[in-house]
């Protein structure tokens, strides 16, 4: 299990916790993982989302490994210029 540390705005979704545990070994397994247990999610996922593992933000990589003592944190999509 990986923990993931989601930010504050989707406590609505996850019945109010900031750390939830999915199955996953990379990234794009976390997001199907969170997708799964938490299906109001999917459209906040959908819309884009950064994920950092163990501190480097993942920019496109849904195959970028991870294991169950990483440090994931999901994280609002920064947009603009």
């Amino acid at each position: 299990m990986v923990e993931v540390n989601l930010w504050s705005g989707l406590r609505d979704f996850t019945d109010g916790q900031t750390t939830v545990e999915v199955e996953a070994q990379n990234v794009g397994e976390v997001l199907r993982g969170l997708v799964k247990a938490y299906p109001q999610l999917e459209p906040v996922i959908d819309a884009g989302v950064s994920v950092a593992v163990d501190g480097k933000i993942i920019a496109s990589g849904l195959t970028e490994p991870v294991r169950p003592d990483s440090e994931v944190f999901l994280l609002q999509q920064l947009k603009g210029g």
